[in-house]
């Protein structure tokens, strides 16, 4: 799946995506493969997988977290 990032949390290490169907999806800095957290900027396109097993009560967390060259 395929979004952008829409918000970055540097401080706090966390961010949301906003996917193809406008929902936010949540993902933790140690979910970034490939870049660092930090290299990270709003506006992004990202690859990610969607934690089936461990998705927030809040909403949809994402597994893994790739920048698309």
């Amino acid at each position: 799946m395929q979004g952008k990032v829409k918000k970055l949390v540097m401080e706090k290490g966390f961010g949301f995506i906003q996917a193809d169907d406008s929902k936010d999806i949540f993902f933790h800095h140690s979910c970034v493969n490939e870049k660092r957290f930090d290299d990270l900027v709003e506006g992004q396109m990202v690859e990610y997988s969607i934690d089936e097993d461990g998705s927030a009560q809040k909403g949809p967390r994402a597994a893994s977290v790739r920048p698309v060259a």
